[in-house]
């Protein structure tokens, strides 16, 4: 797998996400309480919302635009709400996080 270094985990506040550009659309790359880094597309399946700009609340992120909540895990929306945005590999190496290319090329084919 080809890894791309995005940064390190401290760029990343707590409960927060830092978007990364990529010629296949922009990333949204959060880091829950408890230390865990994951990354998906920076767009709500609803309504196209930056769930970038989301509040991060244990393995998920609500859309700040209509409250849909999307777990950070599989990038499902949860509850009652309908559809999905891709999740992105991410790799922490002491600190020093890495997306999967092939990630990123697999969302864009699809």
């Amino acid at each position: 797998m080809n890894w791309i270094a995005i940064g390190h985990i401290d760029d990343i506040p707590l409960r927060g996400a830092r978007c990364v550009r990529t010629p296949q659309g922009k990333i949204a790359v959060f880091r829950t309480a408890e230390n865990e880094v994951f990354a998906i597309e920076d767009h709500c399946p609803h309504k196209g919302g930056h769930l970038s700009q989301g509040i991060v609340h244990g393995r998920a992120v609500t859309c700040p635009l209509h409250n849909w909540v999307i777990s950070l895990e599989t990038g499902r929306a949860l509850g009652a709400d309908q559809g999905e945005v891709h999740t992105i590999a991410v790799r922490n190496e002491d600190g020093e996080l890495s997306i999967a290319l092939e990630s990123l090329m697999l969302a864009a084919a699809e």
